[in-house]
């Protein structure tokens, strides 16, 4: 069973995560949410205003209130901007498991920030929350987030044909897990 925690924030090497506020919307806007190249793969679409991001970044906010809403900004320390997000997308409670979802603006790619980011998350819901497995699926042609899973120590659990949804349209799914028993802390 699962001991739901909420956001709580957290903190590595080089980067803060907290909890998102109306306040980030235009960094959000502006960093990622308004960018096809970064929405491309994700199952919402492109922002085409502040507004949006500020109504969608509202909705957010009010789902802070459950202890089962984890939804993470992610700053990086040294420019103290906010450059992506990282949250679970889904807890199946039967069988204490956690879908993760993240983003992360085009110009902090290939920094290492965004497994820094999911180590941290995968950590907390583990040793904190209770997970037993925590999953992330992606875009078969979505290389870049896949490599995130095995550098996090997620496993490749096979490809879902025409099983997602994004902003290319019904898509093939790369699937990836860790369970708490192949975890080594890292």
């Amino acid at each position: 069973m699962m001991h739901h925690q909420g956001t709580v924030p957290m903190e590595t090497e080089h980067l803060l995560l907290r909890p998102v506020t109306v306040a980030d919307a235009q960094a959000m806007y502006d960093h990622w949410a308004s960018d096809s190249e970064v929405t491309k793969y994700l199952t919402w679409p492109t922002h085409t205003s502040v507004d949006m991001t500020a109504a969608y970044l509202n909705w957010t906010v009010q789902q802070y209130t459950r202890p089962d809403h984890y939804h993470w900004g992610i700053v990086e320390k040294q420019s103290g901007q906010l450059i992506g997000n990282i949250s679970v997308v889904r807890l199946t409670e039967e069988i204490d498991a956690a879908e993760l979802g993240w983003v992360m603006g085009r110009a902090w790619w290939g920094r290492g920030f965004m497994p820094e980011a999911a180590r941290v998350v995968l950590r907390f819901l583990f040793d904190k929350v209770g997970a037993n497995r925590i999953y992330a699926g992606h875009d078969a042609e979505n290389i870049k987030s896949g490599r995130v899973m095995q550098k996090i120590g997620m496993r490749y659990e096979g490809r879902q044909r025409s099983a997602g949804r994004n902003n290319r349209g019904v898509v093939d799914m790369d699937l990836y897990a860790i369970l708490k028993s192949d975890d080594t802390g890292s």
